[in-house]
């Protein structure tokens, strides 16, 4: 099989590839940065938390529109997404729990809400459509959202970016210098929602976070530069969707799982090879003593 065969004959024959592969890069230009503000915060399970809460707005979208509709679901999803979340901030306020364990029960209940209301009204095909996407069933009204999503995704980065780091990085310093770090923190909450409601039709809401944390993961292991990283991250995170992309339809393997995997594998290559990874630190110590 010549490299033709291998890298160009799966998209230059297929309508679906092409869409699909758009839908990844979209994905990983949007997902990719926000990631690796959500690692600089420490909220790297908060964002999987997140990744299930939009499933009951999800799930209530399905019931409305009467069936797959990016629209009507992806609009639930941020609703229900930034529910929980506006819900978790003010618990934690009010009570002893801190925001992680109010997140992690919030989280649990809309995935078991989420998955009852599909059951319950869909097929078991629309269950497995809703958990675990169909990233090769991509339309072009749902790339344009996804478009769109990526688009708002990098545009509010800019603009904020200043707060946007410094809150993440030292929010006391916002609140003594009279930041608006409350602000900035809803804004960077409403964007994760928006991107994970992005990856949410691709990837599902059991893996719409795999292509936001993996490379931002495997990103920060190779540099310490904030804006490297997030180049980096997107980077990794469009190859993989390539990759994935290509290994699934030589292989005959599903896309979604196939894609997160692949991302896996750049983050334990990263893990190992990486200027900040295993190999520098267990053998580095022995080069210079010897």
């Amino acid at each position: 099989m010549s490299l033709h065969d291998l890298f160009i004959t799966p998209f230059a024959d297929f309508g679906f590839m092409r869409r699909a592969l758009v839908a990844s890069l979209a994905l990983g230009l949007g997902a990719g940065p926000v990631g690796v503000l959500l690692q600089l915060r420490r909220m790297s399970l908060v964002g999987d938390a997140m990744s299930h809460a939009i499933l009951p707005g999800a799930a209530i979208g399905f019931l409305l529109a009467g069936g797959m509709s990016m629209t009507a679901m992806g609009l639930g999803g941020i609703i229900a997404g930034l529910g929980v979340a506006l819900l978790s901030g003010l618990v934690s306020r009010l009570t002893r729990l801190s925001e992680d364990a109010s997140f992690a029960s919030f989280y649990l209940t809309s995935l078991a809400l989420g998955v009852l209301i599909v059951s319950a009204h869909g097929s078991n095909i629309d269950l497995l459509h809703v958990l675990f996407g169909t990233i090769l069933a991509i339309d072009t009204p749902t790339l344009c959202l996804m478009g769109g999503v990526t688009t708002v995704t990098l545009c509010i980065l800019s603009v904020v970016w200043r707060p946007l780091v410094m809150e993440c990085v030292d929010p006391g310093f916002m609140r003594l210098v009279g930041g608006r770090g409350g602000a900035c923190h809803m804004l960077f909450l409403f964007l994760v929602v928006l991107n994970l409601v992005s990856g949410f039709e691709a990837l599902g809401t059991l893996m719409a976070v795999g292509m936001m944390m993996l490379p931002a993961a495997s990103a920060r292991l190779w540099t310490r530069r904030l804006w490297v990283m997030m180049t980096l991250a997107a980077a990794i995170a469009a190859l993989s969707g390539l990759g994935g992309l290509l290994l699934s339809f030589h292989c005959r393997m599903a896309s979604g799982p196939t894609i997160i995997l692949t991302c896996s594998l750049f983050y334990i290559f990263s893990l190992v090879l990486a200027p900040m990874g295993l190999a520098r630190r267990l053998f580095a110590p022995r080069m210079k003593r010897a």
